[in-house]
Formats: C-alpha cells, sequence, structure tokens
C-alpha cells in the first residue's frame, strides 16, 4: 500500500509520533524534533539491534513482530471487548459479519472537518448494507482530544452528525496501548511498524474480523470507498 509520511518525528512517552503533512497539529515546544529517514523494506524485514548488555547478542525486530504474527493470526477483532463512550462493555463480536473501519479520532486535530465529515456520509450510505465504524478518542498526538467522554460525544455527535459507534478514549501507543489496538498493528504494521503516526489513522476489517488494510491519517475515507464495497460484496 502506497502511503505517504512527514519526514520529521517527535518524541513522547517513549514513542515516536509524527504529524501527516496536511494537518495543522500543534506540536508543543518541549517536544524534541528529530530527522528521521524511514524504509519499509527494512522495518518489514527487521534491523538489527545491538545491546551494551547482552554481550553482543543480536536481537532482531523480525523476531518479536514474528511472535506478533502468529498471535495475531490466531486472534481477530471480534475476540476483544472495549467500551464505549458511556463507560459500558462492547465485545466486538457483535460486528461478526460486518465489514469494519476503526479510527483514531481527535476533536481539535486539523484533520476532523474532513474525515467526521466523511465518514459521517459513508457511515450513512452503507450502514444498512452492514458496515460499521468504530471510532477510538485518542489524546496522545499533540494533546488533541483532552476532553471528557460525554464532552466527545456531544461534540461528534452534535457538530458532526456522527452515528456511528464511538468509544472510550484510549492510547494507541506506548505501554498502555489499548489491547483492540496492540492487535490491529500487530496485524498490519504499516510504515513505520507498531507506531500509530498520528489522529485518524484507519484500519479496514472484513466480515470475519481480519485486518486486510491500513491507511495513513492523510487518506481521506472517500478513497477507502471503493475498498469498502468489495468487502460488502464479499
Amino acid at each position: 500500500m502506497a502511503s505517504s509520511y512527514a519526514s520529521f518525528s517527535y518524541i513522547s512517552n517513549g514513542f515516536v509520533a509524527s504529524p501527516p503533512p496536511n494537518s495543522s497539529a500543534f506540536l508543543p515546544p518541549s517536544l524534541k524534533l528529530t530527522t528521521r529517514t524511514s524504509n519499509s523494506r527494512n522495518l518489514r524485514n527487521g534491523v538489527s539491534l545491538k545491546s551494551s548488555n547482552n554481550h553482543g547478542l543480536l536481537v532482531k525486530s523480525r523476531n518479536f513482530r514474528s511472535v506478533y504474527a502468529r498471535a495475531s493470526a490466531e486472534k481477530t477483532v471480534h475476540d476483544f471487548t472495549v467500551k464505549d463512550i458511556d463507560g459500558k462493555d462492547v465485545s466486538l463480536d457483535k460486528f461478526k459479519g460486518k465489514p469494519l473501519l476503526i479510527v483514531n479520532v481527535a476533536s481539535r486535530c486539523g484533520l476532523k472537518s474532513s474525515n467526521y465529515s466523511e465518514l459521517s456520509h459513508l457511515y450513512e450510505k452503507y450502514k444498512n448494507q452492514g458496515f460499521e465504524i468504530l471510532a477510538f478518542p485518542c489524546n496522545q498526538f499533540g494533546f488533541q482530544e483532552p476532553g471528557s467522554n460525554p464532552e466527545i460525544k456531544q461534540f461528534a455527535c452534535t457538530r458532526f452528525k456522527a452515528e456511528f459507534p464511538i468509544f472510550d478514549k484510549v492510547d494507541v501507543n506506548g505501554p498502555t496501548t489499548a489491547p483492540i489496538y496492540k492487535f490491529l498493528k500487530s496485524s498490519a504494521g504499516g510504515f513505520l511498524g507498531d507506531i500509530i503516526k498520528w489522529n485518524f489513522e484507519k484500519f479496514l476489517v472484513d466480515k470475519k474480523g481480519k485486518v486486510v488494510e491500513r491507511y495513513p491519517p492523510t487518506t481521506s475515507p472517500f478513497q477507502i470507498e471503493k475498498d469498502i464495497k468489495k468487502l460488502l460484496a464479499a
């Protein structure tokens, strides 16, 4: 899958995150900017890391990635239970037989208007055919989802008329990553492996609960419509 990400990154809470080039996101001045170049082939194949504490033992990310891949092969999205925006447990097996688009959202992100509007349009167009959108608020990128769950719900449902399910605020990177996002990232590594790059990154899931595609934040929901139609027809 072709994707385009910004070439600069900031380090926060032990993980790297980069705003997409079209975002008007606010980056706090205390965050360190670093220049990086990424090679998706190297990331997929693994990069050797040498530790001063392991007497020259080479630990390759491919070993860990293969473990995650095996675990992912045994699970589906339907195996997870999450909390909705009102704090109630929701078993995702209720979405069996339905294609899903899973998105991490933020109310103050520069990408919010286009994404919320297009997501709402797609949901209205295809919900009667079984299509579902699962939105997970996240405050890890530029602190752009600082509100409470009731405030997030009111914003999405009032301003953008969002009718698709919105869930409890979660972390998508770092040591407190929500289990559902650990699974999504291990199933579709993307350009930077286990790192979600910014708000509105998207995962497309088939009717069996398997991740079939991952899209960077700058991918318009309308650009995904053809892939959604394929899953609905399958």
